[in-house]
């Protein structure tokens, strides 16, 4: 059994959207080959869309992704379906697919639109010279601020996860991607704010720009947001670290 669900918008498509889909293996161009998903692009009638494959889920997740809950192709949809609601920076959500065997899910899709001339928010945490830095972390934050404002909470907010184009008149605007991990709330409250930035960068002069520029936007006192994020990211780092620290153990002792 399939579940295939498309924007209204791209019903013109459909037909071939889908037959890419479900020829995914054997067709397309690779964007991203990695271990758990994939992502290729597809040019149907000029437009490109991103096609991804989410990795197949183990015996459990095949029947909770049936019976219990949204798949990520399914809420990968959804949540940016929201986001365009909200005037919240996505790329355009085109369909999902998903194939079920007598288990569960089996296969699952997400498609949307493909996003030419962008780079990744990592690209500024990285490179310290990188050109109007400090305005790109300021328009950043303030694009977040304006995320929490409407009661969004991007689980994976994180620098991969923020794609950003040039507009080339001194603005900047911004996309989230990979979309499967969202709550939506009627206010969120500061701890939850600063906690949802704290995966952004680990680095302190980014902090105090950031913390700055929320202080200003949220009327809060700047001396608290600043320690309040840098606590929040410190945090959050020692759980990374500790994180790998065990599965490199882990990996030592299985050789």
């Amino acid at each position: 059994m399939n579940n295939f669900k498309i924007n209204n918008k791209f019903q013109s498509i459909k037909d071939l959207l889908l037959d890419n889909i479900i020829h995914f293996n054997s067709s397309g161009k690779f964007f991203i080959e990695g271990q758990r998903n994939a992502i290729k692009l597809f040019d149907i009638d000029g437009f490109v869309v991103n096609v991804k494959s989410f990795k197949k889920p183990n015996l459990i997740n095949k029947i909770a992704y049936r019976y219990f809950r949204k798949s990520k192709a399914s809420r990968s949809f959804e949540y940016a379906s929201k986001l365009m609601e909200f005037q919240i920076g996505t790329p355009q959500p085109v369909a999902f697919f998903e194939s079920f065997d007598l288990i569960g899910l089996n296969e699952s899709y997400y498609v949307c639109e493909h996003l030419e001339n962008v780079f990744e928010f990592r690209a500024i945490v990285q490179n310290e010279d990188f050109k109007n830095r400090e305005e790109i972390i300021r328009e950043f934050t303030r694009f977040s601020f304006q995320m929490h404002q409407k009661g969004v909470e991007f689980l994976d907010h994180s620098p991969g996860n923020t794609l950003i184009k040039d507009n080339k008149d001194g603005s900047y605007s911004f996309f989230l991607v990979d979309l499967n991990r969202m709550k939506f709330h009627s206010t969120i409250d500061f701890q939850t704010r600063m906690k949802n930035l704290s995966k952004i960068t680990h680095k302190k002069d980014m902090i105090e720009v950031m913390s700055n520029e929320y202080a200003k936007l949220s009327r809060e006192n700047e001396t608290l947001v600043f320690e309040t994020m840098w606590k929040q990211t410190a945090d959050f780092q020692f759980r990374f670290h500790r994180k790998k620290r065990i599965k490199k153990k882990l990996k030592f002792w299985k050789k």
